[in-house]
Parts: structure tokens; C-alpha cells; sequence
């Protein structure tokens, strides 16, 4: 695959809006960084969703957002997420959980979540199902897979994806349909399209036997642009599009 130009990464500023024509301004943006990355290398903007990430902000900041287009919103937290899903049930907004779940929360989830991106073990996903099947729900589902090797990320091994996803076949209320990753904390980008490049080639691999898996939810603030290089067709972005926050990425990442 084609190499293509390294990124200087936007790790420190981002402009926090305190308006909805700034929250606008900087949602068209981040969609003309996409349509440019796009344009760049021959894929369709439209092959790539844009999912903002509402963790830390009020249920207000989420249906500002709805007002100017978006239905989908990630979530790192359950109880966070639960929480603004009760205060804005009069839109028709879907949650997506992105972050580590424990078994003790899986109940929340087959209750309002609408995709989730982090499945990451057997005992995980027979709870969901479990669950899933009592509200006689099904479930769209990423599998999480650690591309860092970094000791503070879940997810299972790229090996292990495979095997993950054959044991997933008994548990009918779940349906995968792709493999997310975050990528190192590293402002090398060789290192970032690294990670990202491992999801795809693991994806393209895993097609063989399971047409049906072919998303990648990869890419966020800092790297969303080259993970599209590398083919996300779901990128994660929160910072960006509202503002700095308070504590580092890797506060969220666990379910507390």
C-alpha cells in the first residue's frame, strides 16, 4: 500500500466552542480535513462516519450537536451515557459505547446502547447476549483488539481476534460487523499508522472467513486523518470538535 505524507499531530490545541455557530465552524472543519484526506487518496467521504465523542459533556452540549446533524454519539461510560440517554429520549439519538465495559454494567447496555465498539472477551460477550436476548435485542459489535501492545489498553492480542470472533458465532443476539483499536500514545506517526495499519490487514485477513466484518473504528482527535490513510470507516473524535478537556484520554478508557 502506498506511503503516504506524515501528519503533524494536533495533540495540545483545540478550540473550545462557546457557541453554536463555534461548535459549527469547527464540526465543518474537521469534515473538510476528511473530504481532503479523502480526495487525497481515492475513497469516498462517505465511507468514513464521523462520531463525536460526548464523554464529560452535558446532555445539553449533545443536543446542541443533534441541532446541527449528527444522530450518533460516543460514549466511554455506561452510567455517564445512561444518563444523558434519559434526559434526551425525546430525540431520536443513537449511543454508541466505545470504552471498556464490566459484565456488572452489561444490563445498561442492553437496555439503550445501539453499537458498541469493545468487546474484548467470551465472558464479555455471553453476558451481552444473555442480556441482549432477554430485552430481544440484537446488538451491532466491534471487536477490540490491543495494536500497541501497550500493557494499559484492552482488547485482546491481534492473534486472538480470530478465534474471539469464531467463539462470538454461538451468541446469536450479537452482530459483528468490525474491529476497533487505539492507537499508540506516541506523537511518532510511523508508530500511529502502525497500529492502524495491523486493524486493517487483520480485518482483510479475517474477510476470508467472515465477509461481514468490515468496519474499523480507529482514529480519534490527534490521528483521526491517518486512519483514514488507512482505511477507518469510523473515527472517534471528541477534542476536536469540543474543546480540550480537563483529564488525559487514558482516564476514560476503563469503566469505573
Amino acid at each position: 500500500m502506498t506511503e503516504f505524507i506524515c501528519h503533524s499531530f494536533k495533540m495540545s490545541r483545540y478550540n473550545t466552542p462557546h457557541s453554536l455557530v463555534e461548535l459549527q465552524k469547527n464540526i465543518q472543519e474537521i469534515q473538510q480535513q476528511v473530504d481532503a484526506v479523502c480526495q487525497r487518496i481515492g475513497r469516498n467521504p462517505e465511507e468514513v462516519r464521523l462520531l463525536p465523542v460526548t464523554k464529560t459533556l452535558p446532555a445539553e452540549r449533545v443536543e446542541q450537536a443533534y441541532q446541527l446533524g449528527f444522530h450518533c454519539f460516543g460514549e466511554n461510560k455506561v452510567l455517564e451515557a445512561k444518563g444523558k440517554y434519559e434526559a434526551l429520549q425525546h430525540l431520536p439519538i443513537q449511543w454508541i459505547l466505545i470504552g471498556h465495559l464490566q459484565t456488572n454494567k452489561v444490563k445498561y447496555v442492553a437496555k439503550f446502547i445501539d453499537e458498541f465498539h469493545a468487546l474484548d472477551s467470551i465472558k464479555l460477550a455471553e453476558k451481552l447476549n444473555h442480556r441482549l436476548a432477554d430485552a430481544q435485542r440484537i446488538l451491532p459489535v466491534f471487536i477490540q483488539v490491543n495494536t500497541s501492545n501497550e500493557q494499559s489498553k484492552f482488547g485482546v492480542k491481534p492473534e486472538q481476534a480470530l478465534a474471539l470472533i469464531e467463539q462470538c458465532q454461538q451468541y446469536p443476539q450479537l452482530k459483528i460487523i468490525g474491529l476497533m483499536t487505539l492507537a499508540i500514545h506516541s506523537k511518532d506517526p510511523v508508530e500511529v499508522r502502525r497500529c492502524f495499519r495491523t486493524l486493517r490487514l487483520l480485518r482483510d485477513d479475517i474477510q476470508k472467513n467472515y465477509p461481514n466484518i468490515k468496519r474499523l473504528s480507529m482514529g480519534m482527535s490527534g490521528d483521526f486523518e491517518i486512519a483514514i490513510e488507512e482505511g477507518a470507516t469510523d473515527i472517534r473524535v471528541g477534542q476536536a470538535i469540543f474543546g480540550a478537556r480537563d483529564l488525559p484520554d487514558n482516564y476514560y478508557w476503563s469503566e469505573q
